[in-house]
């Protein structure tokens, strides 16, 4: 659509987009007002016909660097970054350009001078660019933030992956009460011209408008996660969370519903939990391998739960959608789910994903794939960062309306799991892989692992090759703009006030010397679904030998099928045995105790503060349940209710 006639269009409807993006539009050599994702989709490789595209710029200094090569495939869009570096997020990428209240780094700190600059220097460079331009929305309507995108049109497929995530709207099919609150400006070269090849995005928060700078064309930081921090600001003025996690409805062969919410830091497990378990070719479902010995263990389930997934990443949880009954209601915050397929190294890994990407009746953005013009991506051929291995980050863009048996309405969760992913954990190499299949937490131990969110081993999403590092306040600390504190109050509120969800914990890709992959979280999935709103046997549970890990499982059996002990206990496996697991309960403390002092401020409240000096203090799991019980009291408390108990609970 002509610029013009879109900008009149919108003001006839009482939408004034920023100033700055008239200004961009009037000033470019070519500017395009795009209303559908076809529209971007056509334009992403140079026109319909094309099916090989280069995304290039001329860099002064270095001359033509080429960013990415794209394959129109039948299946939709095919794309490769160069660099293995630009496959996954950087986790450090967000930068701040304003001066409202932040814990993060502000851009003034980082490259000593004010973002004013960078900002003028962005919009010189792309008023000589033809450019692509887009509403989207971000949340579920009404509920979230309305956009608008700028791209330059020769990465039209970061717009066309974007229009997709985000939902795109149409100038003449306006939703009543829509406003523009959020812009991005996307200029790749600055990555190279302004910071040495890193991706960078800066965030600058005006009194009505949330700017995204986006200097890099891996979507994970801006067009994903960069809209998070849209709603994520939002909330923190409002007072409401958008949780970090997938969210599934599971209805077991007895039909018993149960809903679970998995949170998690990046590759913890959020998008495995909408996804099946895989059988061996016998039938069987394999446990683990391990890792010492070689050997397998495997048990029968003869039917799985069927499943019906809410969210893949980000739920909201707006107010508006509670229904004080004391659990939590959520809604899905995306419109299409961004799917890492590393798991997925061969034909019929995932018959399900297969099946949807391969003939997925609407063009799909696919990343990281091995792909060849006019051919079918296949989530299985994975690009290769070097000879013999194999990029850990392949993904694919899938609109949540074309996956089947989706609920597009908000959920109420009765149990709320947090994934962890855990490295090999030995008596001659301890680690802090000593957690078991799954674990009970009392809900003031769970609130304080999603404070401390640990990113975990061998993460595949991100750059960096830190083992043990944190992601922090509920998972989703690197895509918040504001304070920590202020989150970790907001977390300690919603818990306090939905007494009826269950809190869990599961390990990922190892349970002590055992590879497990995400086989933890489905079989807790299967089980807990199964016994539905049955309380687990007094004898079934007991404090974990490290305290920190709530309550461990004596025994478990799914179908008839028992779980050996090895796996819900890992100090009973004989290549870790006490020693090596109480080495690594010596490193979990250690991360805990580092973590949860950046937290202790003083407008942190008084319930919290008495959760992490009990945590400073190595208290026992009871002690963490007095705080906050865990059984449901049949009664709805304020916060400062719940403080003033659970003071007297601690002084009895």
């Amino acid at each position: 659509m002509n610029v013009s006639e879109a900008i009149a269009r919108l003001k006839r409807g009482g939408v004034e987009l920023p100033v700055e993006v008239v200004a961009l539009a009037e000033s470019s050599p070519r500017a395009l007002f795009f209303n559908n994702s076809s529209e971007i989709l056509a334009e992403s490789t140079g026109g319909e016909e094309s099916l090989y595209y280069e995304v290039k710029y001329d860099i002064p200094g270095l001359g033509e660097v080429k960013e990415v090569t794209l394959h129109r495939v039948s299946n939709g869009l095919s794309a490769n970054y160069t660099e293995p570096y630009m496959r996954r997020r950087d986790p450090e990428t967000m930068l701040i350009g304003d001066s409202l209240p932040s814990d993060k780094r502000r851009f003034s700190d980082a490259y000593g001078y004010e973002f004013s600059r960078l900002r003028d220097e962005t919009f010189n460079w792309l008023r000589q660019q033809e450019i692509g331009i887009f509403l989207c929305f971000a949340g579920n309507y009404p509920i979230g933030a309305g956009g608008v995108v700028i791209t330059p049109l020769n990465a039209s497929f970061f717009a066309f992956g974007l229009s997709l995530l985000q939902k795109i709207v149409a100038v003449d099919e306006l939703p009543e009460g829509f406003e523009v609150e959020s812009v991005v400006y996307v200029a790749p070269p600055f990555r190279h011209t302004h910071f040495n090849g890193l991706q960078v995005v800066v965030h600058n928060r005006l009194e009505r408008l949330h700017e995204m700078f986006a200097y890099n064309l891996y979507p994970g930081p801006s067009a994903k996660k960069g809209f998070y921090s849209v709603l994520l600001t939002k909330g923190e003025a409002e007072g409401w969370l958008t949780t970090h996690c997938s969210t599934v409805q599971v209805v077991s062969p007895y039909d018993n519903i149960t809903t679970f919410m998995h949170e998690g830091a990046s590759g913890g497990g959020k998008s495995e939990m909408i996804q099946n378990l895989v059988r061996e070719p016998n039938g069987q479902i394999l446990i683990g391998q391990n890792s010492v010995t070689g050997e397998r263990r495997v048990i029968s389930i003869p039917l799985f739960c069927s499943f019906y997934p809410a969210t893949d990443d980000m739920a909201l949880c707006h107010p508006s959608y509670q229904q004080n009954n004391g659990k939590l209601t959520v809604a899905d915050a995306e419109n299409a789910w961004f799917i890492r397929v590393d798991g997925v190294t061969g034909y019929g890994d995932d018959p399900f994903l297969e099946k949807i990407t391969i003939n997925p009746g609407v063009p799909l953005l696919f990343l990281n794939l091995d792909t060849r013009p006019d051919g079918t991506a296949l989530i299985w051929n994975h690009t290769e960062d070097s000879p013999g291995k194999r990029c850990p980050n392949p993904r694919v863009v899938l609109p949540r309306n074309i996956v089947p048996g989706v609920i597009s309405k908000p959920v109420t969760v009765d149990v709320r799991n947090f994934g962890v992913r855990m490295p090999p954990c030995t008596a001659g190499h301890p680690s802090y892989g000593i957690a078991g299949l799954f674990h009970i937490l009392p809900p003031a131990l769970a609130w304080l692992w999603r404070l401390v969110s640990p990113r975990g081993y061998a993460n595949p999403s991100i750059t960096g090759g830190g083992d043990l590092e944190s992601e922090g306040a509920g998972s989703y600390w690197p895509f918040a703009t504001g304070r920590k504190v202020r989150h970790a109050n907001l977390l300690l509120e919603q818990i306090v006030m939905t007494p009826r969800v269950r809190y869990t914990l599961t390990p990922n890709q190892h349970i002590g010397a055992w590879k497990v992959g995400f086989k933890p979280q489905l079989l807790m999935r299967e089980y807990l679904t199964r016994r539905g709103n049955a309380k687990l046997r007094h004898d079934q549970l007991r404090p974990a030998r490290c305290p920190l890990l709530g309550y461990e499982l004596n025994y478990l059996t799914i179908e008839g099928s028992p779980i050996p002990t090895r796996f819900l206990k890992v100090y009973r496996q004989a290549e870790v045995g006490e020693a090596g697991y109480d080495a690594g309960a010596v490193i979990l403390r250690d991360f805990f105790r580092r973590e949860l002092a950046g937290f202790l401020e003083p407008d942190l409240l008084p319930l919290g503060r008495k959760i992490i000096q009990a945590c400073l203090d190595d208290s026992t799991v009871e002690e963490y349940a007095r705080i906050l019980p865990m059984e449901y009291q049949y009664s709805f408390l304020t916060i400062d209710e719940v403080e003033e108990r659970a003071g007297e609970r601690l002084n009895s």
